[in-house]
């Protein structure tokens, strides 16, 4: 796989720094998630996919000294606490980098490192807030509306720190060292948000949030109810695309307003919805499917593998407990991703044999444990 031999420490946090570790292992690399000691082997990560777990107290000195070792051999560590944390443990990119001068330091924060807010709590609706972005997001005259937590935790947080440190080891190629990347959740989607920044000149912004082409405004970029309770998306934005919308619909253009007449937009979204709600989804999927229309089912979780063009790409997988997930994303032809299907790690399950592999004894380890600097997950060590 195209990361082979690449290896990871994420130092175990919420969801952005775990989608980042797992993007990097689902690409090959060999990823060391190093969590808190804890009475529990269970863990909220959900994204442990491909991963080891070992269980490291960092706030004993001894367990400080270790991760500074592991990092001495690491080529990634990935690092989800706020500005100053891994200062007060001794184990800031100072100190790890002088150690391993090779390393990148990849710090996944929702501010960043420095700024007013850098020390601040935040998740991803208070990210999402800073970066401007939401202030478009949501109906007209209504309150802005932040979609989950997709857009700053994990767009802007977890896949930009994972380009940061892909970057971060192609330029290692040439210089042969490491580097700091300050990944600021709040720059990674506001970043993501570029198109949004470059067109506010273009003419299908000009109108209030909730009014313009691309956020709800229009009946033909829209979600509309069929009669079985599901929904159809519907983004005729193209007149040719319009005219086959119109055609499936039934209805006669020459007999419509005019598609860009945003003055009968409203008219025209309640019959395009009063229309839409006499078929079921599949009936209106048999009408659509084979056009240009760009009409498609909103399909469920419960639906989606099941969908003929994602069976046909197999764009989800199904692990060995059963659950299904989507297929790492985009598809390379020569070195794809290999995406484990085992089950993702219990809290310490790997702490021996990561440490053997990284030059500890089996009496330093003994000792850890003893110390209680480290733990054992149900599955690890026979110490």
């Amino acid at each position: 796989m195209a990361l082979s031999g690449v290896r990871v420490l994420e130092l175990a946090g919420l969801a952005p720094a775990p989608l980042c570790g797992m993007i990097l292992a689902d690409f090959g690399a060999q990823v060391v998630r190093v969590d808190r000691v804890t009475r529990s082997s269970l863990t909220a990560d959900v994204h442990g996919r491909g991963k080891r777990s070992m269980a490291l107290d960092l706030k004993q000195p001894a367990g400080a000294g270790v991760l500074k070792q592991l990092c001495g051999g690491a080529d990634v560590l990935i690092e989800p606490f706020r500005h100053g944390v891994m200062e007060n443990l001794g184990l800031g990119p100072e100190v790890l980098l002088q150690e391993n001068p090779r390393l990148i330091y990849a710090r996944l924060t929702g501010f960043g490192q420095k700024g007013k807010y850098a020390k601040h709590a935040g998740h991803d609706i208070n990210f999402l807030s800073l970066s401007g972005v939401l202030s478009k997001l949501g109906r007209k005259d209504e309150n802005p509306y932040a979609p989950i937590n997709l857009l700053a935790d994990f767009a802007g947080g977890g896949v930009m720190c994972a380009m940061g440190i892909v970057t971060a080891l192609y330029e290692r190629t040439r210089s042969g060292k490491g580097q700091v990347i300050d990944a600021s959740m709040v720059e990674g989607v506001a970043y993501l948000s570029s198109f949004l920044w470059k067109s506010q000149h273009l003419e299908f912004w000009k109108r209030p949030r909730g009014e313009n082409l691309l956020d709800g405004g229009t009946p033909f970029y829209e979600t509309y109810k069929t009669s079985d309770g599901k929904y159809m998306a519907v983004g005729a934005i193209e007149p040719q695309f319009y005219e086959q919308l119109i055609k499936g619909l039934g209805l006669d253009s020459d007999q419509l307003p005019s598609q860009w007449s945003s003055s009968d937009w409203p008219k025209m979204k309640k019959k395009f919805a009063s229309i839409f709600a006499q078929k079921t989804q599949a009936e209106w999927c048999s009408i659509f499917d084979h056009t240009d229309a760009c009409v498609t089912p909103v399909l469920s979780f419960d639906d989606v593998a099941s969908h003929q063009h994602n069976k046909e790409r197999r764009s989800f997988i199904k692990n060995d407990h059963g659950e299904i997930s989507p297929r790492p994303a985009p598809c390379l032809s020569r070195t794809p991703a290999v995406p484990s299907l085992k089950r993702d790690p219990f809290i310490g399950e790997h702490t021996e044999e990561i440490l053997l592999e990284y030059g500890f004894t089996k009496e330093e380890i003994t000792k850890l444990y003893q110390d209680k600097v480290i733990e054992f997950g149900k599955l690890g060590a026979n110490l």
